[in-house]
């Protein structure tokens, strides 16, 4: 490369040369007889005529010295290794780069006859009239997903265990894909949660059974997915505990006996969720007061996929992680919350996510495939899809949480078209 950038600039200084002497002569032409006017206008057609190949010439080098870098979402790609499970449709395109087009077969599945879909979250039946946020789906640019068919599906997941593990961002994902494969299913009673629970944000562990296909659909709450701790011995009095980054979550041996792994996190990395009330970091026995939170997300991320690394059989586990969810959050202080009725044409700004990026960069630097599901430019658009005002505490508006049905169905739709032929 460096043979070649030189021949280029040796290339340059020959002509830059031979230019000078020919303005030059031109010059001193232009001083002697009237019939310099025509070699003159010669002259400037030659120069004009030498500038535009120079330049050719200079652009046809910079192509191929530097490609053009493709665009940023592109960039990202879809795993870092691939999956032999994906189907052949996601393996050649992108399918985070696209659009949403209006759909009138959408939604798939009428929240208020699931009886897993949390109250909150059901915008329609806490009091949304417009219905128009749940008929969208996702096109990506250069394929498509595969339409859902929830018979295909249960039976393609036949005897697994599918595990979720995140915040209430993965628990709505868990609902949502029950919700889906709950239409393809004659007995609904077949359908439950295996030790009597009610869905709900309160319980660290909620499991439902498909009994008929013997599937399993767990979720383990773990916003972090690394050790909380109490506060340790002699730390200053704002220290109420601590987050040990260095330390996988101590749930995490339930993880392990499962055919699909969906994690998610990044919303609980926040001052509010952290200094604010008196949770700060800790590696080893070490407690890191001035430790700003991206260092310690990334800290913990690496803990995650040394973990998955040395703990998990990837040649029976499909390991997935989702990035970061857009919010919509506006205002000067970002506490405004404006549910639209439309997806945006713009994403201003939100398809883009330093936890996204962090995520991204320790998955593509992991010993075994990850897929990663880059869903944070596809939200990017649709402040029409978040609960607002609609959930069963409309007093507090909510631009973090989806309404279901909704976007969340589209990153099972995604998930699957990974895992199904």
């Amino acid at each position: 490369m460096e043979t070649v950038r030189n021949v280029y600039w040796d290339s340059f200084a020959q002509f830059r040369s031979f230019y000078k002497r020919v303005l030059n002569f031109g010059n001193e032409m232009m001083k002697g007889y009237w019939k310099v006017w025509i070699f003159q206008s010669f002259h400037g057609l030659v120069a004009i005529g030498s500038l535009v190949s120079f330049i050719l010439a200079m652009a046809f080098a910079y192509m191929y010295l530097f490609p053009t870098v493709p665009p940023v979402v592109r960039s990202y790609g879809i795993s870092n290794s691939g999956s032999s499970n994906s189907s052949s449709s996601v393996e050649k395109c992108n399918v985070y780069e696209g659009s949403w087009i209006a759909d009138e077969s959408y939604p798939l599945y009428n929240a208020s006859l699931c009886p897993f879909a949390e109250r909150g979250f059901n915008c329609l039946a806490n009091g949304r009239e417009d219905r128009g946020y749940a008929k969208w789906r996702w096109k990506p640019k250069n394929c498509d997903i595969p339409r859902f068919d929830a018979r295909k599906v249960l039976e393609g997941l036949r005897g697994k265990r599918v595990v979720f593990v995140g915040d209430s961002l993965s628990r709505t994902q868990w609902e949502s894909l029950i919700c889906l494969l709950m239409t393809g299913v004659e007995d609904k009673k077949s359908v439950y949660e295996v030790n009597g629970n009610k869905i709900t944000k309160q319980i660290r562990f909620l499991s439902v059974r498909f009994a008929t296909f013997d599937l399993r659909m767990d979720f383990y709450r773990s916003v972090f997915l690394v050790q909380r701790a109490s506060k340790p011995a002699q730390a200053p009095k704002r220290v109420k505990s601590t987050l040990r980054i260095d330390r996988i979550d101590d749930i995490s041996k339930e993880w392990i006996d499962s055919d699909i792994l969906i994690f998610n996190s990044g919303h609980w990395w926040t001052p509010s969720k952290l200094f604010e009330l008196g949770c700060y970091f800790q590696v080893g026995k070490s407690l890191k007061l001035g430790m700003p939170i991206t260092t310690a997300f990334k800290k913990a991320m690496n803990t995650w996929a040394s973990w998955v690394e040395t703990t998990i059989n990837t040649n029976r586990t499909s390991v997935f992680f989702r990035t970061f969810e857009s919010s919509h959050w506006s205002g000067r202080h970002r506490h405004s919350c404006k549910v639209g009725q439309r997806p945006w044409l713009n994403s201003w700004g939100m398809d883009q996510s330093p936890v996204s990026d962090t995520i991204i960069k320790v998955v593509r630097e992991m010993a075994v495939p990850v897929t990663i599901m880059h869903v944070t430019p596809m939200g990017a658009f649709r402040s029409d899809g978040h609960v607002g005002i609609w959930s069963d505490n409309p007093s507090v508006p909510d631009c973090s949480h989806w309404c279901l049905p909704g976007v969340p169905d589209m990153w099972n739709e995604i998930l699957l078209s990974y895992l199904l032929p």
